[in-house]
């Protein structure tokens, strides 16, 4: 049994109890910096959040949509797959600096830094060749074939193939080649095809002599993510859709060069 005596003790206890804590202050603070910590895990483990800086995903992704980029299938040995659309660091002289458009004032970068704001500096593209693809354009349909399989990519690309005759690249050129494409790198290119600085406008054609056989292929060290979900705006929320396009592509990874470097060596027989 309590007496009443004993209600003053636990009264004073709870007290003392309340008086040791953090005075408010240092609570808040304790707490905004778990909520930055927490923002650091989520970017660098799990979701980081870009923006569309450009109409080259078009009709997928329109400029100025806000998406989020998942990387978690990266931790756990996945590789970029062909009709993947990933986003990517510039492999250099891919962006210019007009086209790096990170925020401007510090708390901006900040916020970006931690992913609570979209990032800018960064490309996003899909997967048309994985390690030891060969890409020609274009068949008699006008479609891209990838070891030697024509890709129907009706589901997806923006353009008419009637338009310019067919999916290639925006420079126009309908005859061309490239790969194989080597270890730990990727071919992309833009759904839109006619408005996409994307590998076709790297690589090498047949005479060009001012340009470096392998700058087409992106290395998969550079690729923050695979495209997860449209969060703005809202009428264009959701993830991309599904594509079995590349489904009856057979793989060829065992004729993959060692790198891209490599190319060097066979200037002009790889990419034209």
């Amino acid at each position: 049994m309590t007496s009443d005596s004993d209600e003053p003790t636990t009264e004073r206890s709870v007290g003392s109890s309340r008086s040791r804590g953090l005075p408010l202050w240092a609570e808040t603070v304790l707490l905004l910096v778990g909520a930055v910590l927490l923002a650091l895990l989520i970017k660098t483990f799990l979701v980081q959040a870009f923006f569309i800086p450009s109409v080259s995903m078009e009709p997928g992704l329109e400029q100025d949509d806000r998406i989020l980029v998942e990387k978690w299938s990266g931790w756990f040995g996945g590789e970029p797959e062909r009709g993947d659309v990933v986003v990517f660091e510039d492999p250099g002289g891919w962006l210019t600096a007009g086209e790096v458009d990170e925020p401007t004032n510090p708390l901006g970068s900040f916020f970006a830094r931690i992913g609570l704001l979209p990032t800018g500096g960064h490309l996003v593209k899909r997967v048309i060749g994985v390690p030891g693809d060969v890409i020609e354009c274009c068949d008699e349909q006008g479609r891209l074939t990838v070891n030697g399989v024509p890709i129907d990519e009706d589901a997806y690309v923006l353009e008419d193939k009637a338009v310019r005759g067919c999916r290639g690249p925006m420079t126009g050129n309908c005859e061309w080649s490239a790969g194989p494409v080597p270890e730990g790198t990727v071919f992309v290119m833009g759904d839109n095809r006619g408005n996409s600085a994307d590998s076709t406008v790297h690589m090498c054609l047949e005479g060009e002599t001012e340009c470096v056989p392998g700058d087409e292929f992106v290395p998969v060290d550079l690729i923050t993510g695979r495209l997860w979900t449209t969060v703005w705006p809202f009428e264009n929320f959701g993830g991309p859709e599904e594509t079995d396009a590349f489904a009856d592509v057979p793989d060829r990874s065992d004729d993959a060069p060692d790198s891209a470097a490599a190319l060097l060596d066979t200037a002009g027989s790889g990419s034209r």
